[in-house]
């Protein structure tokens, strides 16, 4: 009863009716990159962000918590329940200073310019026999029109009580922060020199700056500064001391506010248990918030969140499992860090229009050519889009994006839709999108300089089309047609269903308008399938290679001498390059485009469109048979060219070989089908084979680590097809898959509970996890593998 009359008196807040579907997306954690930071879904705007260091020594400071970090070492860092709409609960485990810090978000819904918020920061100690000394710092920084003052006066001995900000811009309207301690919160204000500290100890610190247009993503760096410039000449004063002031009396913002500040910090230090609440709320909502509001707002979103959690994603029955309760948190966890992990960038990139490699420079590409060659900054772009890693990767990848979206396309799919659009918009008159999304100097300054060009010749695993197929598919399932709560369109939180207030004709969804939404990606989408098989075309005739199609196969342009980076799969094996090079990934790839564009016309009523994808996808698939199966090695290949100007298979057990079966292009009854699933069972065949000269060899980052994102499309190609349609291997491929999904979740939930981490992949020997952390982009697909979302 307790939470039902939580959610009841949040009603009027979270469900209001004048909410349309993508207002309530305005706000959110769209700073991943940040272990807690919140700005809108606009260029120029205000943004937030939280430090915090130990005080227990002067050295802490130099290690300021900000951006996510893996050399900071957390034990821990993750949502354990998040959702989009409505905001949810991360809890940071922080062993070095001694403290698990817990940061609670609460969307409020009203008014016209995207709502309002409260936060919540809060600390403990890890362990409560050792000291826990904490100083935290929330900033708000404005870039832009429109302007923020502080309300509360100015002390130059620090701020009893709340403080208040005031600001105006166009886009949000006028608004009020409040940032305010709670009533039991406690400062360290004794020990050596503290009389001579006393007017300045347990007050609140603060600082205006003034950055450049921009720089505001630096925030952190000078709001550092900051201190150690007020700190240097103080501490000075007790070199020679026996003992040296608490580093809390000294470590402090200097209360002085600048005339014209854009930046502003608030500086908070702390002995044990803390917490304080923020609090945004924009004028034309009319609300005023206090503490009760987010204690009632997050046991709402907790209780939301758990129910349609459990209505999304639940794990079978027939899942054996020791201890289901920690595996479903654990499965909530990853989803909410994938939620979490989305973000908003705006900015310029880098791109260079003449770039080839020897191999491609012969190419005649039929593209406008502007003449701009070399390295030039593009126009600014925006993009709302999932990240693979907060700490390694926080930003856009075009074939990891597929593969999110079919996680929140499942829990939201306006959400999936809204993400979309965005990458759709990136699509240029071309038809290429870059493979990478590095917009802006903050995202640039995470990326190493030879990876920041992208080039319009360079392709990625064309994913994007998943989304699109998955919402088709949701309609399909649906006998009547879909109701708004079908496809997550419902005016409510998180997708669910209002309790009140939204009419049945209102909510209502019809074929029509979920066509009209898809109708505007159709043109783009077709664009950017037609630029790959202009771009990517391999040669057939020019090798005498025999194949019922003259015009289907393929080539990754872009690769290396050792990398083929364009196709997702870095430094697996292949062959030499060479301009007679087809790459068997790709043209399985652009079988799957292919059937999804086929889908994606039949369903909008482009049947002329329809019936011409279905032409070219049985010509792939008959190509793939024709030109990349290799008899004597009994899998399919890449083709290259040998040293007598011959073609020849260049064969590689392991994830290259295993795509015309993975993307589900082979029919049940295929011949080709019993050697691979042999070699899908043989444990030695892995993402390459254990007897593979180059298995763990150099960087190893495709040569035998497993990666999640990869099984799943294992998964769906056994549960989807093979182990459904009858076929001579129906019975094999389903225990396969059932031996498969049973590993692949196993190993993944046992190394998140002895690291406190889901990673990029793992090792093919061991199962650790290795690289990235947290990777709770493609990795946290374990979610749909659970609840057999493929």
């Amino acid at each position: 009863m307790q939470i039902l009359w939580l959610l009841l008196t949040l009603l009027p807040l979270v469900y209001s009716n004048s909410v349309n579907n993508t207002e309530n997306l305005l706000w959110g954690a769209y700073r991943p990159n940040l272990y807690f930071g919140l700005r809108p879904r606009l260029p120029q705007s205000l943004m937030t962000g939280l430090v915090w260091f130990g005080t227990q020594n002067y050295q802490s400071i130099g290690k300021a918590r900000h951006a996510c970090d893996q050399g900071d070492g957390l034990d821990s860092y993750t949502w354990t329940h998040f959702d989009p709409r409505q905001g949810g609960v991360q809890i940071l485990r922080d062993s070095q200073n001694n403290v698990e810090i817990t940061t609670e978000l609460l969307k409020v819904p009203g008014g016209s310019h995207g709502g309002s918020w409260a936060a919540r920061i809060k600390g403990a100690p890890i362990d409560p026999t050792y000291p826990s000394r904490i100083s935290t710092i929330f900033y708000l920084g404005l870039e832009g029109l429109g302007g923020v003052d502080m309300v509360t006066d100015e002390n130059e001995n620090g701020v009893d009580g709340p403080v208040e900000f005031s600001g105006t811009t166009p886009d949000l309207g006028d608004f009020t922060i409040r940032i305010v301690d709670a009533p039991d919160n406690e400062a360290v204000t004794t020990g050596p020199h503290s009389e001579a500290f006393e007017e300045r100890l347990g007050k609140t610190h603060l600082a205006g700056l003034r950055l450049p247009r921009g720089q505001l993503w630096t925030a952190k760096d000078h709001i550092i500064q900051s201190i150690v410039d007020r700190a240097s000449p103080i501490a000075e004063k007790y070199r020679a001391a026996e003992q040296a002031p608490d580093p809390s009396f000294i470590l402090q913002l200097p209360d002085d506010i600048l005339t014209a500040s854009n930046l502003f910090a608030v500086q908070k230090s702390f002995e044990g248990e803390f917490q304080f609440d923020v609090f945004f709320e924009s004028a034309s909502a009319n609300q005023t918030f206090d503490a009760s509001t987010i204690d009632q707002g997050i046991a709402a979103i907790v209780a939301s969140f758990d129910s349609h959690f459990e209505e999304t994603f639940p794990i079978p029955s027939s899942y054996a499992t020791n201890d289901v309760t920690r595996l479903k948190s654990f499965s909530k966890a990853i989803t909410s860090n994938l939620f979490g992990g989305i973000g908003y960038f705006y900015g310029t990139s880098i791109v260079d229009k003449g770039f080839a490699y020897e191999w491609d420079q012969d190419d005649e590409i039929d593209d406008e050519d502007d003449g701009q060659h070399g390295a030039r900054l593009t126009e600014p772009r925006a993009l709302l889009t999932a990240t693979p890693s907060r700490s390694f990767f926080p930003r856009g990848f075009y074939w990891d994006e597929g593969f999110h979206l079919l996680h929140i396309g499942a829990w939201d799919t306006e959400l999936s839709l809204e993400v979309l659009k965005d990458w759709i918009k990136l699509i240029d008159d071309n038809g290429w999108v870059a493979r990478e999304q590095i917009l802006g100097e903050e995202a640039r300054s995470r990326v190493p300089a030879q990876f920041q060009t992208q080039v319009p010749t360079f392709a990625n695993p064309p994913t994007l089309t998943m989304a699109v197929t998955a919402i088709i598919k949701q309609f399909n399932a649906a006998h009547d047609g879909p109701s708004a709560a079908d496809l997550g369109m419902d005016y409510g939180m998180g997708g669910q269903v209002p309790l009140t207030g939204i009419s049945e004709s209102r909510a209502a969804l019809d074929r029509a308008a979920v066509q009209s939404v898809l109708r505007d990606m159709y043109k783009p989408l077709k664009r950017h399938y037609e630029w790959f098989r202009r771009t990517q075309r391999g040669q057939i005739k020019q090798y005498g290679r025999r194949a019922r199609s003259r015009s289907e196969g393929y080539r990754w342009r872009g690769r290396s001498e050792a990398h083929v980076l364009t196709s997702g799969m870095d430094d697996y094996p292949r062959g030499l390059p060479h301009a007679g090079e087809l790459h068997l990934d790709l043209i399985s790839w652009m079988g799957f485009f292919s059937r999804t564009m086929k889908d994606f016309a039949q369903f909008i009523d482009e049947e002329e469109d329809a019936a011409s994808f279905a032409e070219i996808e049985l010509a792939i698939i008959n190509n793939i048979d024709d030109l990349h199966w290799n008899e004597e090695s009994e899998m399919y290949c890449d083709v290259g060219i040998d040293s007598d100007d011959e073609s020849t298979h260049i064969c590689h057990a392991g994830y290259v070989s295993l795509f015309p079966f993975m993307l589900s292009l082979l029919p049940p009854d295929s011949p080709h089908l019993g050697p691979i699933l042999d070699m899908l069972r043989d444990p030695e065949q892995l993402c390459l084979s254990k007897g593979h000269p180059e298995f763990g060899q150099g960087e190893n980052y495709w040569k035998g680590p497993i990666w999640v994102q990869m099984n799943y499309m294992v998964l769906g190609a056994l549960h989807n097809t093979y182990a459904r349609e009858e076929g001579p291997f129906q019975e094999m491929a389903r225990e396969m898959y059932q031996e498969l999904r049973r590993n692949v979740v196993n190993n993944v939930f046992k190394e998140y509970q002895r690291t406190g981490y889901v990673w990029e992949q793992y090792d093919a020997l061991t199962g650790e996890g290795r690289r990235s952390h947290p990777f709770t982009g493609w990795t946290s697909l374990i979610t749909l593998i659970l609840a057999e979302k493929y």
